[in-house]
């Protein structure tokens, strides 16, 4: 992209919007101001910026996204391609795992569901399984791609060259204590997953909770997104996720190849 064809202040106030995750719903100019490297007088401006515009609402001192941002959602899942052609399959595959399931696309550090199969089966979940279902999963999350199933199958899958870019330029927040925080031991492990091409997370972005994801490619062989199942790991016995789903979520994954 030529220099002069980029516009620095709409850029900016882009990575505002994009700061408001599940994590921090409601920001103030300092929060702001931490998440996007700004500083807090130009955080400030950005907020009432976005707020006169209607994409934030506020009290006086802390702001969150309106109801507007929702237009961009909207747009998007009724003109993607990819949400529309899993959404059917996600469907099944959560009725015959009793499982709940996502595809996720990679951008910057994180995942973002872009399609979810809901397990509604609320008789059978725990509360950790539970919390992994209400907490803020729903489509358009953004998840640390470093310590979730669906971001280390996606990181797996780069381009050597975009993989140590990525893993030079990322933190890696820990989230439990099962966490890689450490580029060398994330890189190890991504290294077996791409060699077995799949991944269980163990209890590595929330306690209690761990899932095994798949990569999903296109026809042309290009990984696309990825695909999951989660549940809660609080069963000692409970038998491991690759020997029980596997081959399943790797059977889902070529049936929606030609869609892809």
């Amino acid at each position: 992209m030529n220099k002069s064809d980029w516009i620095e202040g709409m850029a900016r106030g882009m990575t505002v919007l994009e700061s408001f995750d599940t994590e921090r719903q409601r920001l103030n100019a300092t929060l702001t101001a931490e998440r996007t490297g700004l500083t807090r007088a130009a955080a400030r401006r950005h907020l009432l910026t976005l707020a006169n515009l209607g994409y934030l609402e506020s009290d006086g001192q802390y702001f969150w996204l309106s109801a507007k941002v929702l237009g961009f959602a909207g747009s998007y899942l009724s003109g993607a391609r990819l949400p529309r052609a899993v959404q059917p399959t996600l469907h099944q595959l959560s009725l015959a795992t009793q499982l709940s399931c996502s595809v996720a696309v990679l951008q910057n550090d994180s995942v973002i569901i872009v399609a979810r199969g809901i397990w509604q089966g609320s008789h059978t979940q725990t509360k950790a399984s539970h919390n992994v279902l209400a907490y803020g999963l729903h489509v358009g999350t953004r998840l640390p791609a470093h310590a979730t199933s669906t971001g280390q199958v996606l990181l797996a899958n780069l381009p050597n060259t975009e993989l140590m870019a990525w893993l030079k330029n990322t933190p890696l927040s820990r989230l439990t204590t099962n966490t890689a925080i450490q580029a060398s031991s994330l890189k190890q492990k991504l290294k077996a997953i791409a060699k077995q091409d799949y991944c269980v997370a163990n209890q590595e972005h929330e306690l209690g909770v761990d899932a095994i994801a798949v990569p999903l490619r296109n026809t042309s062989g290009k990984t696309v997104a990825a695909l999951n199942l989660v549940r809660s790991s609080i069963d000692s016995n409970a038998q491991d996720l690759a020997s029980l789903w596997l081959p399943l979520l790797q059977q889902t994954a070529q049936t929606l190849r030609p869609l892809i």
